[in-house]
């Protein structure tokens, strides 16, 4: 019903643009669910005004996948005022120039921007093209952050079990580990755990072994992928986080928001559901907001994009959309800050350095250790084939217990269909016989 709901209200929108010249009119595109609707967004037209005297429309559209909303703009042209990447979608169209600057002078409106942790401002800042003097801040302000880890049901999976990528291999875990059918994020956390040793040598930095892709660091992960093939019950994007909240799954790679979403629900149905971050490290990624080339109405994108920064709105979407932000102003301190918690976190490189003991959910805010061995996830570039390559090898090649599972149901629910339509068949000649017999004598 909400997902109704939300769509019904993003086709309103969009159909508002037929009653407003597109100079007043703000095309947004987003991830789906990927923001509160009723406190947020639709409360953007009239904070406009008040800061402007100026109107304005939203057409609100959504996109399922980077790739799919880079090509609209890329090769489409298409004009869309404010769209939400991932950092390495903002790496790439910074290096192709798809980018507008942000327009941070707002008049007499505080600039929000500036709240942004200076953690996430220099990850961003990562995203600069090799040898550009380009400030990432000018072009992107970050939205949601987070990192990528184990999402595990303790009633089968033991916490010590899981210190360490190599779980993957366990043979205890066979066909119970389901994975992101999403490479780069895959290959991000399995290079760090293939080339563990020559990180604890000093021979290599995380950093580096996530940025530059090498023929030897692609072989390594493949044949990690192709030895765990047997653990692996399945390939998903989204259904992971919902057969681990119903209890139906052991262990499932995933980002922390969707581990969140899922330890949450579960807990609802009396499933317990926890996360971890493996010692060899992950990665840290992060969706910003940015202007397109073609973007028709900027002044209003960045009058959006900073009304996206203010405290009160980042509390909103995080509590509706269960990621966390990059705003580290006081007030999210306090929201983040759940004295119910007993452990606490060192979370100075977020909040700065009075946050040092801070009780705080830890699948939303790591602790300094899990961030001090975590790398930025970059564009593959040139390597973009090579690795594709080597992920369709990995998958032509595993077919998983839950994968092989389904492929039964399905071909035995086709072989008891047709075996069904034939036997109806024979019964209806059978009697088409008997009749004709009667009716003959």
């Amino acid at each position: 019903m909400k997902k109704l709901l939300v769509s019904i209200c993003a086709l309103c929108m969009a159909l508002g643009v037929f009653s407003a010249d597109r100079e007043h009119t703000l095309k947004i595109y987003n991830w789906a669910d990927y923001i509160d609707m009723e406190n947020v967004l639709n409360r953007f037209p009239d904070w406009y005004r008040e800061q402007t005297g100026e109107e304005v429309q939203i057409v609100y559209q959504t996109f399922d996948i980077n790739e799919s909303m880079l090509t609209e703009i890329e090769v489409g042209h298409e004009d869309y005022d404010v769209i939400c990447p991932s950092e390495y979608i903002i790496e790439r169209m910074l290096r192709q120039d798809l980018l507008q600057p942000i327009n941070k002078d707002f008049g007499t409106t505080p600039d929000y921007t500036t709240l942004v942790a200076p953690f996430a401002k220099d990850k961003f800042q990562q995203m600069a093209p090799a040898g550009s003097d380009i400030r990432v801040e000018d072009y992107t302000v970050g939205y949601m952050w987070g990192t990528t880890g184990w999402l595990y049901n303790p009633e089968f999976v033991k916490a010590s079990d899981l210190a360490s990528w190599g779980a993957l291999l366990d043979p205890k875990f066979q066909g119970h580990i389901f994975m992101k059918d999403a490479f780069r994020d895959v290959y991000s956390v399995l290079v760090l755990y293939a080339f563990r040793d020559e990180v604890a040598r000093g021979e290599v930095t995380r950093d580096e072994l996530v940025k530059t892709l090498t023929p030897e660091r692609i072989k390594r992960v493949e044949d990690i992928l192709i030895g765990a093939k047997e653990n692996i019950a399945g390939w998903e994007v989204d259904f992971g986080k919902e057969e681990m909240a119903k209890g139906k799954s052991w262990l499932n790679l995933s980002w922390s928001g969707d581990a969140q979403w899922a330890i949450d629900e579960a807990s609802e149905v009396g499933v317990t559901l926890r996360y971890i971050v493996p010692e060899e490290g992950s990665n840290v990624w992060f969706d910003g907001w940015c202007i397109p080339k073609y973007a028709v109405n900027s002044k209003a994108a960045s009058y959006f994009i900073n009304f996206m920064c203010m405290p009160e709105n980042a509390i909103y979407n995080m509590e509706e959309i269960g990621y966390v932000s990059v705003i580290a102003s006081p007030e999210i301190q306090e929201w983040a800050n759940d004295s119910t918690i007993e452990e606490t976190s060192d979370l100075s490189y977020f909040f700065g350095p009075e946050a040092t003991a801070i009780h705080a959910n830890q699948v939303f805010y790591p602790d300094l250790s899990v961030i001090n061995r975590c790398a930025l996830m970059h564009d593959c570039g040139e390597q973009n084939k090579d690795i594709l390559d080597m992920w369709s090898r990995v998958k032509g090649d595993n077919l998983g217990g839950w994968t092989i599972g389904i492929i039964i149901i399905l071909v035995v629910a086709i072989v008891a269909v047709i075996v069904t339509q034939i036997l109806k068949k024979r019964r209806q000649n059978a009697l088409q016989n008997k009749h004709r017999k009667n009716h003959n004598k």
